[in-house]
């Protein structure tokens, strides 16, 4: 993925980690779209910044997700680069019956969303020079967090899927993956200020040296993710299962992004 001159779409753009990548991909020479639901955030994303654009969308729709697609395109024929970053993630307690609405709309944003919204972009990225598809998963895709696990699930899912996709666009879009670690964001409560999760500024500064690699790695691993991404290639699965499980019985919320 080239590092500048793209026109860049980026879902869950409004905050966390989708607003503080929009900068800085904005600060490195791109137009960047930021994309989400609450058209306050989006606006102060763009606050004082040419070339960035804020359009509302409501990820869980599909009917909304086409006709945001066909916009976009026609107000932004340039895009070339998909960051699928919209997220929620929702604690839950898998020991008894319980209202499935939390599992539910966690699986509408985090999976069938990016599914979605790729699918009706794919044709025009295919038509862009240098083109590229960015999903946002999680350290969680690789151990799960029990007392998030249809979060952990849908990004294990969008871990598998983003595989297949870039296998299937070879030669025609570049398709990479994003797994971040436990980032100090709004995305639980509480979250932004818990001790012992990478600070958001120093994660976005990370994932943005790695982008400048090149060839950029499919990939995207900042040092503080490897404790899950390899626990099971080097045998420490169950340890850090029961590590992040640990943490989250202590108020905390384990590897989410």
């Amino acid at each position: 993925m080239k590092s500048t001159g793209n026109t860049i779409l980026i879902t869950g753009g409004g905050s966390g980690i989708g607003a503080a990548l929009a900068h800085r991909l904005h600060d490195a020479g791109n137009v960047v779209i930021v994309a989400g639901r609450r058209r306050d955030a989006l606006d102060q994303a763009i606050a004082g910044r040419a070339n960035m654009h804020a359009m509302p969308l409501d990820i869980d729709s599909a009917a909304g997700i086409a006709d945001f697609a066909r916009r976009v395109v026609a107000e932004h024929p340039a895009i070339n680069v998909l960051i699928n970053n919209a997220g929620i993630m929702r604690h839950e307690n898998l020991s008894g019956a319980r209202d499935l609405a939390d599992a539910e709309a966690t699986i509408r944003t985090n999976l069938l969303g990016p599914i979605r919204l790729t699918d009706a972009l794919v044709d025009h990225l295919k038509r862009r020079a240098d083109a590229a598809i960015v999903n946002v998963t999680s350290g969680l895709a690789f151990v799960p967090l029990v007392t998030a696990a249809t979060y952990s699930a849908t990004k294990a899912a969008l871990h598998s899927y983003t595989i297949s996709l870039r296998d299937a666009l070879a030669g025609q879009v570049e398709v990479l993956e994003l797994a971040p670690p436990a980032v100090q964001t709004d995305l639980t409560p509480g979250q932004r200020t818990r001790t012992g999760y990478q600070p958001l500024d120093d994660f976005a500064d990370e994932v943005m040296a790695i982008l400048d690699r090149q060839p950029t790695p499919r990939e995207i691993l900042v040092e503080r993710v490897g404790f899950l991404r390899h626990a099971e290639a080097e045998g420490r699965f169950d340890d850090a299962l029961a590590a992040i499980t640990a943490l989250a019985s202590d108020g905390g919320s384990g590897g989410g992004s």
